[in-house]
């Protein structure tokens, strides 16, 4: 009955301090601040408003490529950036914790047992006091907590937390950037092969009307002229292949790395120049859905949450701290008689320490932590209009990319038809070989422009997908040519 009633106003005082905590915050409460801007109901150059799928969704799905979604697992299971990123929220998360433990009632125990021989010197009457030794044995509990009246630990909590928050939104980017960045790589490969596959059939098809002039030129049809130009058209289409061969190695390797494994290079596939990708439509949803499915949006914001409550801290150190010390516990002389109850000892204390004179320095730190919410402010308010610009440039970009295409699809046809006619004609000796050769050059470049506007168009559907913070339902029934890409 004792011990209890030893440590009822210890407990007490305690639990009175942790209910009480933190019931005034000092400093404002978070509210997402408003744009400056007006936001429009869809986007300029949208195809659809339709809404749009979670940011969690497997977007590159979309590209229907088997090779593709290997490629993004094994980004997802070995990029170290994504690593680093995981790490950098275990940190956080174990750093929340710590500030976190401050608002909590700190318990101890503390045990000890000293033995010591004392010499005693003095004198009294004609006996003197000989020298003894003593034992002392000790066992308490102390207990320290900090009254948080004013919420400045509630406020250093908020926070941590909202640093924990921005880390996880960060690692969201980061994986998105580096995925974006990988899939890049594989398209371009992707695309350098079919351009290498153009190269070797110029160099075959110059080959051959090298043999064509060359006999012509035997049998008097045609001038050296004509044979040294299909000469260096061929030398020139020869020199194209060694340099796209080595962009090629180059994005291999590249995309190695994002994968976690050593940088090595394989040989180009020969594949098909007709190869391309038709996907849906692009559903771009409702522009202001745009600052809850961004990451990098939310992890901005999270920024300006943690920054605001470092303004309450800082104006809630300027207030009185009270602190709260306690110790229940045992002492004696001797072991056996140490959990008795004469052996007892407690004490409570309660302490307030406020600044009296610091020459400004805590209205400072209030200051700075308040100049400092005003960049964070401004950094997301450029946060969003970046990514409200890269939506609507990305969409303008495959609108436009969608039509070059269409022309380019036109030229290509063309361009092959005047390279028959061309060539036909040549041989009917109906036109000169400067004809041809011009012929010839516009088919392979057409071919090219083709390749290369796919891959644009490509690259905008990363970029879109990157964008809007995720991937998209499919949607119902796409028409008109709007279907491809």
């Amino acid at each position: 009955m004792r011990v209890k009633r030893a440590l009822i106003p210890l407990a007490a005082l305690v639990l009175f301090g942790w209910l009480s905590a933190g019931c005034v915050k000092l400093g404002p409460d978070f509210q997402r601040p408003a744009p400056t801007f007006a936001i429009p109901d869809t986007y300029r150059h949208a195809v659809t408003p339709e809404a749009i799928g979670s940011e969690t969704d497997p977007w590159w799905y979309a590209f229907n490529d088997p090779d593709l979604n290997r490629v993004a697992e094994e980004v997802l299971e070995n990029n170290l950036d994504v690593k680093k990123a995981g790490a950098r929220i275990l940190e956080l998360s174990s750093r929340f914790v710590q500030v976190r433990g401050d608002r909590f009632p700190f318990l101890e125990v503390e045990g000890s047992a000293q033995r010591q021989r004392v010499a005693m010197s003095g004198v009294s009457g004609m006996i003197a006091f000989p020298e003894r030794e003593q034992e002392t044995y000790v066992l308490s509990f102390p207990v320290s907590f900090e009254l948080d009246l004013w919420g400045r630990l509630a406020r250093a909590e908020e926070a941590a937390r909202a640093e924990l928050l921005e880390a996880s939104e960060t690692r969201k980017v980061i994986v998105q950037s580096v995925l974006a960045e990988a899939m890049n790589l594989y398209f371009l490969g992707r695309s350098l092969e079919q351009r290498i596959s153009i190269a070797e059939e110029s160099i075959g098809n110059y080959r051959r009307s090298l043999d064509l002039v060359e006999r012509r030129y035997q049998r008097g049809l045609s001038s050296i002229v004509d044979v040294r130009q299909a000469r260096r058209t061929l030398a020139q289409a020869e020199s194209v292949a060694p340099a796209l061969r080595q962009e090629l190695g180059i994005a291999q390797q590249q995309l190695a790395v994002l994968v976690g494994t050593y940088p090595e290079t394989h040989p180009a596939r020969d594949l098909s120049r007709t190869y391309s990708l038709r996907l849906a439509p692009v559903p771009a949803g409702v522009p202001s859905d745009l600052l809850l499915r961004r990451p990098d949006i939310r992890a901005a914001e999270n920024r300006l949450m943690a920054q605001n409550a470092r303004v309450g801290e800082a104006k809630a150190a300027r207030f009185p701290r009270i602190a709260m010390t306690g110790r229940f516990g045992y002492s004696s002389g001797e072991l056996s008689a140490l959990m008795k109850p004469e052996s007892e000892l407690w004490s409570l204390a309660l302490g307030v320490m406020q600044p009296l004179f610091d020459a400004g320095k805590r209205k400072a730190v209030q200051r700075a932590a308040e100049a400092r919410f005003q960049q964070e402010l401004s950094e997301y308010a450029k946060t969003v209009l970046g990514a409200f610009s890269e939506v609507e440039s990305a969409l303008l970009s495959r609108k436009e990319q969608l039509e070059r295409r269409e022309r380019i699809l036109v030229f290509v046809r063309e361009a092959r038809a005047t390279q028959e006619a061309a060539e036909s004609r040549y041989v009917r000796g109906l036109v000169n070989y400067l004809t041809v050769l011009e012929a010839q050059q516009t088919r392979f470049q057409a071919e090219e422009n083709l390749v290369l506007v796919d891959l644009a168009l490509l690259a905008n559907r990363i970029t879109l997908h990157r964008s809007l913070g995720g991937g998209w339902p499919e949607p119902v029934s796409p028409k008109g040519g709007d279907a491809a890409f």
